[in-house]
């Protein structure tokens, strides 16, 4: 409680994070074409100077973490808390939910279709020839690194200076180890480190939020002749804001906890059923050739550096993305999982909530795949002709009760956006008060904000989504430096950790009664 009172709101980060977000908005009402070419130039140029670094970077993390995890430092506890708050099932649920609104449903029906209509470059190009292929790209950039950068090391950094020195939940808490307490005393470096995150935050959650809108007026429109206008697509991402306010006010333990694992539970009994009545045998060959796919290929698939052009549409993009959106989650991760230990936070993490989205886009991509191979054009046309929502009602249409899981998927796409827009809610909230326990006002002022803001660019156009999406690649270029020391300050952190928690004394204690 103590803590709370004298945490007070960063008005510097503030303003100038919220400042960066009103200029964007007016620039892009008034000329949206030069905010969009100069995105795109800065998007090629962030990808093509930093995407071999980044690819480095993931690789180091996710490697780093398996070797703590499975270490004798694996039993580390962390956030000075002996017994976990929450149950397993619903700490690897809120975890699921954080990456997984983005790529949910309508990643998960697009991407292995994509690959298998047109083969990654590094296993030789053309067009619907490697199914194995598809799969291990699609789960290389959903899979093991891709949720490693989102909160392992780093939430083993962030925990330690949190709850062990008792210093505010911010991202810049990374740079602790080597700025000590000066970086939260007017502090420019720590300063900027939480203004980019905010900045990257806004962007990774306003594009989801924008596109979801565009979409679910789509599917309504192809369920239910729903007319497709613009206006329908403002009604659905205030109805998301509204959820995901609602859920900000009754905060982290009832809100997001509830919401995540009702989410979770729908989506598993969805894809149980899919399973059943849909090509289960191709859906099952698809997850484990594909995982078998990846894990062979996985050191060349994580660093290829081949087609530049192809990287940056794909690979660097995620890449981008998720540095972006990582320290934010961070924060999130840092809270929610008190009481873990640092095997169980890399296992939930890196290998658990991975392997749970791979089968998710195996089942629903592999559907997608097995009636493109049955029926060329069947999907692949919707895809071409629609983007990706017409590719999920397409999965759709050729399921029995089609119209039924066709709702079905839109309503699991709406529970995850707005559980996301909620815990990014929370997380800004928390940055810019330094607490784990943000005030309400704060947690739904930002919930509101995220809503009302896509609203705005909604009216702009969609090309200003598609701008302030490529966005959150341009901010990962500082927020990836921000990622690098705890390669190295995480296994020092840990090692303390274990030394304070006498689990170096007991085992050195015991070879010495032995001998």
């Amino acid at each position: 409680m103590d803590q709370k009172k004298k945490v007070k709101l960063d008005w510097p980060v503030f303003i100038i994070s919220g400042g960066f977000l009103i200029g964007f908005i007016i620039l892009s009402f008034i000329n949206s074409d030069m905010v969009g070419n100069t995105i795109s130039t800065l998007f090629d140029l962030s990808a093509e100077l930093f995407g071999a670094y980044w690819q480095v970077l993931l690789l180091l993390n996710f490697a780093i973490g398996l070797v703590l995890a499975f270490s004798k430092y694996g039993k580390v506890k962390l956030g000075n808390m002996d017994k976990p708050k929450y149950s397993f099932f619903g700490w690897v649920s809120m975890i699921l939910v954080t990456l997984l609104a983005s790529g949910g449903v309508f990643w998960a029906a697009s991407e292995p279709i994509y690959h298998y209509m047109s083969t990654p470059p590094l296993f030789g190009g053309g067009e619907f020839n490697n199914i194995p292929a598809a799969f291990a790209q699609s789960f290389l950039h959903w899979g093991f690194t891709a949720w490693a950068i989102l909160g392992t090391l780093s939430s083993i950094v962030m925990m330690y200076v949190h709850y062990t020195k008792k210093l505010p939940l911010r991202p810049r808490g990374l740079l602790y180890p080597i700025f000590g307490e000066r970086i939260y005393h007017k502090s420019a470096v720590g300063s900027a480190a939480d203004i980019f995150s905010i900045i990257a935050t806004v962007a990774g959650t306003l594009g989801p939020l924008g596109f979801l809108g565009l979409q679910i007026s789509y599917g309504l429109n192809h369920l239910f002749d729903v007319p497709n206008t613009l206006t329908v697509s403002i009604i659905v991402v205030l109805a998301l804001a509204g959820i995901a306010g609602i859920s900000a006010a009754t905060g982290v333990d009832r809100g997001i906890y509830h919401l995540s694992n009702y989410n979770v539970i729908f989506t598993v009994f969805l894809a149980a059923v899919i399973l059943v009545i849909g090509p289960t045998l191709f859906i099952i060959d698809s997850f484990v050739g594909g995982t078998g796919f990846h894990i062979q290929h996985f050191f060349e698939m994580s660093l290829y550096r081949g087609d530049h052009a192809w990287l940056g549409g794909w690979t660097i993009f995620f890449w981008g993305w998720f540095i972006g959106y990582a320290p934010m989650l961070i924060v999130f991760i840092s809270r929610i999982s008190r009481g873990r230990t640092i095997r169980e936070l890399v296992i939930a993490v890196s290998i658990v909530a991975p392997l749970v989205n791979n089968f998710w886009f195996s089942v629903v991509g592999g559907t997608g795949v097995f009636f493109e191979t049955q029926n060329p054009g069947s999907i692949s046309n919707a895809l071409n002709e629609g983007g990706m929502p017409a590719a999920v009602m397409a999965i759709t249409d050729q399921l029995p009760m089609g119209t039924l899981f066709g709702l079905a998927f839109l309503m699991v796409s709406i529970i995850f956006v707005a559980t996301t827009t909620d815990t990014m809610s929370y997380t800004v909230a928390a940055t810019l008060s330094g607490n784990d326990h943000p005030v309400r006002w704060l947690r739904v002022f930002w919930a509101a904000i995220f809503g009302l803001t896509t609203v705005m660019i909604l009216t702009i156009g969609e090309n200003s989504i598609s701008s302030i999406q490529n966005s959150i690649v341009i901010t990962a270029v500082p927020v990836s430096l921000l990622l690098l020391p705890p390669l190295w300050n995480a296994p020092r952190i840990a090692r303390k950790m274990a030394l304070d928690q006498g689990l170096i004394w007991q085992r050195e204690m015991r070879k010495k009664v032995d001998k």
